[in-house]
């Protein structure tokens, strides 16, 4: 997968957690290399090469600098333009087209779009490749980043701005649900940091149920919602066509996706 060597440009929360999935999946240390301003000190004791000379040719470079920092970090990478070295950006709102002008349309490149809960090993990344990348690109690059979560496979470019809305942006929405959800707790009379626990809880309960259990998340609803109870006055509230979650939903996402459109389109 690394045969050449890995350049992993930027090394941060996301870069630092794929890079120690790859090393925790037995991936040789001495076959990384960092390129970072202000690495971290674990790095130095993990064996890999932080700010070193590069590999000629490296088997593949991962881009995970901040989209501000792209403009200055890319041109270093320049040289490995071609063909030889597969290009894997994991960095938000930089489109394959920005590293072909860079780097040349011959130049493999995988576009990803992971999410937060990454850091811990349970995020969720989209991807799609460029015409130069091949079907062993695209299985390297998802081999790589399976070492921060699930790994899905998107039809167009274009879809991406939709997981921008969706997942990308979506554990924030989780987390303010969270916090609605204690502070709900709280108005009905329960200490603060006890409706924090109940509402964390709750929500990490449900998620996981939800991708343990072979029915929906419509019938894990139903199974929890019985006739005239307390779950279904509340689902009475939350679902309710003109004022409750639905609508509410459908005008977040939209309004992530439609921004990650404006982003990209400057």
């Amino acid at each position: 997968m690394a045969g050449r060597g890995l350049v992993l440009l930027g090394c941060g929360k996301m870069g630092g957690a794929m890079l120690r999935g790859w090393l925790e999946g037995g991936l040789a240390a001495g076959a990384v290399h960092v390129i970072d301003p202000h690495p971290a000190d674990w790095l130095r004791d993990a064996g890999v090469h932080v700010n070193e000379t590069l590999p000629e040719s490296p088997s593949i470079v991962i881009v995970a600098v901040k989209p501000q920092m792209m403009g200055a970090a890319l041109p270093t990478l320049k040289g490995y333009g071609g063909g030889e070295t597969l290009f894997v950006s994991v960095a938000a709102g930089t489109t394959i087209a920005t590293y072909e002008a860079m780097l040349g349309a011959a130049t493999p490149v995988v576009r990803a779009m992971p999410n937060t809960p990454a850091a811990i090993g349970k995020g969720i990344t989209a991807l799609i490749g460029n015409g130069a990348a091949e079907p062993a690109h695209l299985d390297a690059a998802e081999a790589l980043l399976r070492a921060v979560g699930q790994v899905v496979r998107l039809d167009t470019e274009d879809q991406m701005d939709a997981v921008t809305g969706l997942s990308g942006s979506g554990p924030a929405y989780v987390f303010h649900m969270i916090e609605c959800l204690a502070a709900a707790g709280e108005a009905e009379g329960l200490p603060p940091d006890l409706a924090m626990q109940l509402a964390k809880a709750t929500v990490a309960g449900a998620g996981a149920l939800a991708e343990a259990a072979e029915e929906t998340p419509a019938q894990l609803r139903a199974n929890v919602t019985s006739p005239n109870g307390t779950t279904q006055a509340g689902l009475a509230v939350l679902m309710d066509e003109g004022t409750g979650l639905p609508p509410l939903m459908a005008r977040t996402v939209a309004a992530a996706a439609a921004r990650s459109r404006e982003l990209r389109n400057g």
